[in-house]
C-alpha cells in the first residue's frame, strides 16, 4: 500500500511539472537568454525590455553620409548613420528623405539606406533640417 502511494505521489509530480513546462509561452522563446527550466514553482522570467533611446534634438545629432557599394551587387546606396533615437523617429526621418530624393530605401539598425547617389542633395537636406550632417568616405 505504501509502494502505491509513493508512485501516485510521483506521478502528480511529473504530471505538474509537464504542466509547468506546457504553460510556459513559446512565442518569446528567442528573447530567453539561457534559461531552460527551473524548479522554483513561482518563478516568472522577466525580459529584458530596454527602453528605447531618447531621440536628441537634431543639432545635437552626428550624422554622416557616405556612398556604399558593399554587397550590394554593384548597386550605389546613400547610408546616413550616427542616428541616435527611437526607432519612430528614425523611420520618420527616412520616409522624410525618401519622398525628397523620390527613390526607395530602408532604415534599420540606427542607419538609412537611401538607393542611389544622393549625398549632396542628402546633406543639404539634414543640414536644412537642423541636423548636424558631414560627408564621409570620399
Amino acid at each position: 500500500m505504501n509502494l502505491r502511494k509513493q508512485f501516485v505521489s510521483l506521478d502528480l509530480d511529473l504530471i505538474e511539472l509537464l504542466f509547468f513546462i506546457n504553460s510556459m509561452s513559446n512565442k518569446n522563446k528567442k528573447h530567453r537568454s539561457g534559461i531552460v527550466f527551473s524548479t522554483d514553482p513561482d518563478y516568472e522570467y522577466n525580459y529584458n525590455n530596454s527602453e528605447e533611446a531618447e531621440t536628441l534634438p537634431p543639432e545635437d545629432q552626428d550624422l554622416r553620409v557616405m556612398l556604399d557599394r558593399k554587397s550590394r551587387a554593384g548597386k550605389q546606396v546613400t547610408l546616413i548613420t550616427g542616428f541616435v533615437g527611437s526607432d519612430e523617429d528614425l523611420k520618420s526621418l527616412a520616409k522624410f528623405l525618401k519622398s525628397k530624393c523620390g527613390v526607395g530605401g530602408s532604415s534599420k539598425n540606427n542607419e538609412i539606406m537611401i538607393q542611389g547617389d544622393f549625398r549632396d542633395k542628402v546633406l543639404q537636406l539634414l543640414q536644412g533640417e537642423g541636423y548636424k550632417a558631414k560627408k564621409s568616405g570620399g
